[in-house]
């Protein structure tokens, strides 16, 4: 084998690594698609329904409505940072997608805790 060789070998898999590890990296950063994107809108929207059928309803007052509908917001604008490059990656969706369960969860604690809206018909304090 000529000393040449040697060395040629190393860099060709050293390039090949490099190639694979690259690939790798596109991967685990390709963007999760516009499915994860219509799946994070979808959700919002029926999330922002719930608080408002919670307000007509009177499962919520005005105060829990405001602080559910600013928790919303948040999330809405945290979508939007993620959508500013033209894509929302895996991991971007991910943590959007775990406020959203957050706030599902913040909704349903809400709606269920036995304050209701003045004037709703139902008793705010029951034995």
């Amino acid at each position: 084998m000529s000393r040449l060789t040697l060395p040629l070998r190393g860099i060709l898999t050293l390039g090949s690594l490099a190639l694979l590890a690259g690939s790798s990296f596109a991967q685990a950063t390709a963007p999760a698609g516009s499915a994860a994107e219509q799946r994070i809108d979808q959700r919002q929207a029926r999330q922002e329904k719930r608080v408002d059928q919670g307000l007509e309803s009177g499962q919520l007052n005005r105060r829990e409505a405001r602080r559910l509908e600013r928790q919303q917001d948040r999330i809405d604008r945290a979508e939007n940072r993620a959508k500013a490059d033209g894509t929302v990656t895996q991991g971007e969706a991910a943590r959007i997608e775990s406020r959203q369960d957050a706030a599902s969860r913040r909704i349903h604690r809400q709606k269920h805790d036995r304050q209701h809206a003045p004037g709703s018909g139902a008793s705010a304090a029951r034995p």
